[in-house]
């Protein structure tokens, strides 16, 4: 795994540039599960959106890269990185804290490593919803952590200022979000296409000129879902050395569903396989609309000197949204800043996952038992299983064409989305939150309910076999963290101390001391 790091930390190609550059890569976890730095019930992953939650099986990396002359090197050149390593995909805060710390310690090597770990130790963890200032080398940085009940699409400067806050902080806008507009600026015509390949989990190679065009390409992509989690496999950066190249460049399987950036011209020759490749050039920001790629045959993929282009076949389900580029391209004339061209773009994408996931999300809630179907000595009623078939014919009444102007099959379009990891993702998580939400309601129903009278024409069995299905049930409730009250919780004991109460004392001692 640290051999892994080093060659994810350095540019896999020849790079003439000099300078300083940043990028990120993602690293899966080799072995057994590693315990977590900090102590967490999975309280942070509950209450924060989708994409910003721990990773549990991967690693982020995030990279401060050196390259000057230096007649005193062997090679004539100093070449550094310093890396970050991080389960949390805080790309803007780590970035933010590489630019402050890597100039130093290129200068000042160890030692000023040592005092940044000992300040990043007294750094508070991550919060949902709380504005944290983390002080670092004389600098505080102040950043909000972005909760899940945040309105989506809202601003998290408006958010923070309700806060009382220090003085003069070096305030980030956010934690994680891209300039979007600056990224997509090659395929901004093609924005539309894109968002399907990653709400369908396709396969798709970025083929960029550095680590940095890259890494930020592949995490725009990934971003293109919100509020959706993008479920599947993504390597920012990736390089030939990697011990899953075999596996990614073999023909004798199909493709996996993962997003790929890599910087190698070699990649050319070994992914052309693949079905879609994303080649584009150094992202420069200019006055003018830059010169949009466009969507060419995979066959045309052979040489070194390919062109930028969309390499693919896919044919969208959607019609092209021509009122963003016109918004984007009247932006681009007023000389509007990139932030707020990038604020358009994000509303864009999100308004389209959301009126594509509104009437999943409506179909899903009617798949619930009805509150009065939950009586308190019988097990809770089981989650209807969903009938793709019954979703399809919801949506002549309660389809995306409710919410979204655009025209196409979107039949067509859940369909494919049934078949991919993004769908099976975003289902389990409902599903999950839904039989919380059944054992919740079931211990409400049980607080209601009158034991007394329950146990007068009951035997000693079932009176015992209640005291133990009760306690499972608030062990259960506590470990899953169920949106339940701690004053429900607390009935509940009572009630199983009532019972218990009401046994002979020999079956009191037993149940007292399991």
């Amino acid at each position: 795994q640290k051999t892994s790091i080093c060659y994810l930390s350095f540019p896999d190609s020849y790079s003439g540039g000099l300078g300083d550059t940043q990028f990120t890569f993602r690293l899966r976890q080799a072995g057994a599960a590693r315990t977590c730095p900090f102590r967490d019930d999975g309280r942070y992953n509950r209450e924060v959106p989708p994409a910003l939650q721990r990773e549990a099986a991967h690693y982020f990396g995030y990279v401060y890269f050196r390259q000057v002359k230096d007649s005193s090197m062997r090679r004539g050149y100093f070449q550094k990185s310093l890396v970050l390593v991080s389960r949390l995909p805080y790309v803007k805060l780590f970035q933010c804290l590489l630019q402050l710390i890597a100039p130093e310690y290129f200068d000042k090597l160890e030692p000023c490593l040592e005092a940044v770990c000992n300040e990043i130790d007294q750094w508070p963890a991550p919060a949902p919803g709380q504005t944290l200032n983390l002080p670092v080398m004389g600098v505080v940085i102040q950043v909000r952590i972005p909760s899940r009940v945040d309105k989506p699409g809202s601003s998290p400067v408006k958010q923070a200022n309700q806060e009382n806050l220090l003085p003069a902080p070096l305030v980030l806008p956010s934690v994680h979000e891209l300039d979007l507009f600056r990224c997509f600026q090659p395929v901004l015509i093609h924005i539309q296409m894109l968002w399907e390949l990653m709400l369908l989990g396709e396969p798709l190679v970025v083929m960029a000129p550095s680590p940095a065009v890259s890494s930020e390409m592949v995490l725009a992509l990934t971003s293109c879902l919100a509020p959706l989690r993008y479920c599947c496999d993504f390597r920012p950066y990736f390089t030939i050395h990697d011990s899953e190249f075999k596996e990614y460049t073999t023909r004798t399987q199909a493709p996996p569903n993962i997003l790929v950036g890599v910087t190698n011209p070699f990649f050319i020759k070994t992914l052309q396989h693949w079905p879609h490749i994303l080649r584009v050039g150094e992202l420069r920001m200019s006055g003018d609309l830059p010169k949009q790629v466009k969507v060419k045959k995979l066959a045309k993929l052979k040489t070194l000197d390919t062109k930028p282009g969309i390499y693919t076949s896919y044919k969208t389900f959607l019609h092209k949204d021509k009122t963003l580029i016109k918004r984007l391209l009247k932006g681009i004339q007023r000389k509007r800043p990139s932030e707020v061209q990038s604020a358009l773009l994000r509303r864009h994408l999100l308004e389209l996952t959301q009126s594509f996931i509104i009437p999943l999300e409506h179909y899903m809630a009617s798949l619930m038992p009805l509150q009065r179907a939950i009586t308190p000595w019988k097990n809770p009623p089981q989650i209807r299983p969903f009938c793709q078939e019954d979703f399809m014919r919801s949506l002549e009444h309660a389809g995306p064409q409710l919410t979204c102007v655009l025209k196409g099959d979107w039949l067509g379009l859940y369909r494919r989305f049934f078949k991919s990891p993004n769908f099976e993702g975003w289902f389990r998580q409902r599903h999950r939150e839904m039989s919380h939400k059944l054992e919740a309601l079931h211990l409400e129903a049980i607080c209601e309910a009158d034991i007394v009278a329950w146990m007068k024409d009951k035997s000693e069995v079932e009176i015992v076999d209640l005291v133990l299905k009760l306690r499972e049930k608030l062990v259960r409730a506590r470990c899953q963290h169920l949106p339940v009250k701690e004053e429900t919780l607390q009935r509940v004991s009572l009630y199983i101390d009532t019972v218990i109460g009401s046994l002979p004392e020999d079956l009191q001692a037993v149940l007292h001391h399991p």
